[in-house]
């Protein structure tokens, strides 16, 4: 690890700007060029031209990470002036830059985003909030009514106790939205699961485990770790929804990992809950991924 580090310091100091000024004498294209030329759409693009950004010793380019999606047009046009490089006889590398740094720029507002939404506690006074937890028994639990705001019910479904708003505190609003998305779009999946999670044996709570789920995607999105699934997902800008998308995958893959490992208890749940999560860690380091239930259904 120390040697990696070193050479990595090495490397980024001393040798890089060499090696990218010969290629550049040897090709008469510039490492923004050669990325977008070599590297199919999606992730391995749009990782290499982030990553290239980054490195810059140039102010216009190592700031081009950081701009809003109605400075991408400009900031492109900056670029290639810095560059030198001719826009008329440049158009599809203007266009592929273009998509690159919409992508960046959407993923950190994406974060923004579902961190506002996770900031917003539960709120029982606010009717929105009110409507969005009846809508989430009336989609799992279709044939039976609630008898009460407050009522043990709620445990039917995999909350702590008789009111879900104290199970919401960690995620905020977000907890509640996912849950809700997932048993809308995917319905029948989301009762299918409903119906695994009380199993006599192998069950567990399937509220708490959505609202957990919640805090890993939360999180893996937070670290950057899911920019390969979105920088293939959406050849754009990332919005709310794909998030919600991706929650939806991990919910379905936790509920059949959990029955496949085959737990000795649900005392055991934070050491399968972190197991699944390094699995999923795993698979996001390919760059050709795509982690939704969409893409799992076609393949």
């Amino acid at each position: 690890m120390m040697l990696a580090s070193l050479w990595a310091c090495v490397y980024s100091r001393f040798l890089r700007g060499w090696l990218k000024w010969a290629l550049r004498l040897l090709t008469g294209r510039c490492e923004l060029q050669r990325i977008c030329g070599r590297a199919r759409a999606g992730a391995r693009r749009t990782s290499g031209i982030e990553h290239s950004l980054e490195l810059s010793k140039n102010k216009v380019l190592r700031n081009a990470v950081y701009v809003g999606e109605d400075e991408v047009e400009k900031c492109v046009t900056d670029i290639m002036k810095e560059k030198k490089i001719i826009e008329q006889k440049n158009k599809e590398f203007k266009t592929n830059l273009q998509v690159c740094l919409l992508q960046i720029s959407g993923y950190k507002q994406l974060y923004l985003d579902v961190e506002n939404l996770r900031k917003v506690p539960y709120d029982s006074d606010n009717e929105e909030h009110e409507e969005k937890l009846i809508k989430l028994w009336n989609l799992l639990m279709p044939h039976e009514n609630l008898k009460a705001r407050i009522t043990k019910q709620w445990c039917n479904i995999g909350f702590q106790g008789d009111d879900p708003k104290t199970d919401f505190r960690g995620m905020g609003l977000l907890g509640l939205v996912n849950l809700v998305y997932f048993s809308k779009h995917y319905t029948s999946e989301a009762r299918q699961i409903l119906s695994h999670s009380n199993h006599p044996k192998l069950g567990y709570s399937y509220a708490i485990v959505g609202i957990n789920l919640t805090e890993m995607a939360y999180s893996l999105l937070k670290s950057g770790a899911l920019k390969s699934h979105f920088y293939n997902a959406v050849p754009g800008l990332p919005n709310t929804e794909h998030f919600h998308q991706f929650y939806c995958y991990l919910v379905y893959e936790f509920d059949k990992f959990w029955f496949e490992e085959e737990p000795e208890s649900i005392m055991h749940f934070n050491h399968y809950r972190e197991k699944f999560h390094e699995r999923v860690k795993a698979l996001l380091l390919d760059y050709d991924i795509v982690l939704t239930l969409q893409n799992r259904r076609e393949q």
